[in-house]
């Protein structure tokens, strides 16, 4: 059983992003546009689960499919879109995670949302502090329960998102 362990920001995180997506780099090659490092190891000051979230960019997503047996030759577990259509998830570390790689074709709106939710926590640190104060609380209230983690931030994170939007939207009218 995985653990939930929500721990202080680590200045080593984004050094794990950039050693990880030299590797991806590597291996996507032509087809890969840019790589993003995402979530809440990517916002300076704010807590949370030491799991890298990637998200590369790509130009054909149809075409990722076929670099599985080399992200497995890295460590990593192909686990097609897991949920969310246009994307190709994988994971590395098993049940002691360690990366979360989100790949999407330019132009997929999931690409937005991801960059806005990242870079609003980032200009605005109170709300960061707010949302790893919470998932400080959830991770020691639930350590070996991780639906009851992920239900327990999600009406935080979606209104954080819809914020984000918005801020986002406006800030590229300005």
């Amino acid at each position: 059983m995985r653990k939930v362990e929500v721990m202080p920001f680590s200045e080593g995180w984004s050094l794990e992003f950039e050693t990880e997506a030299a590797k991806l780099q590597e291996i996507f090659g032509v087809e890969l546009i840019e790589i993003h490092h995402i979530g809440s190891t990517s916002v300076h000051g704010l807590s949370a689960k030491p799991i890298i979230d990637i998200m590369p960019i790509v130009k054909d997503i149809l075409q990722i499919d076929r670099y599985d047996g080399k992200m497995a030759g890295i460590g990593y577990e192909a686990k097609g879109e897991n949920g969310i259509a246009g994307r190709r998830y994988f994971q590395k570390g098993g049940d002691e995670r360690t990366h979360h790689i989100h790949i999407y074709e330019d132009g997929s709106q999931e690409i937005f949302r991801h960059l806005a939710f990242r870079d609003f926590l980032r200009a605005h640190p109170e709300k960061a502090k707010a949302y790893g104060n919470l998932k400080e609380k959830l991770g020691q209230q639930f350590p070996y329960d991780i639906a009851s983690y992920i239900n327990g931030k999600a009406e935080l994170a979606a209104h954080i998102e819809q914020e984000a939007i918005e801020w986002d939207e406006n800030r590229k009218r300005s």
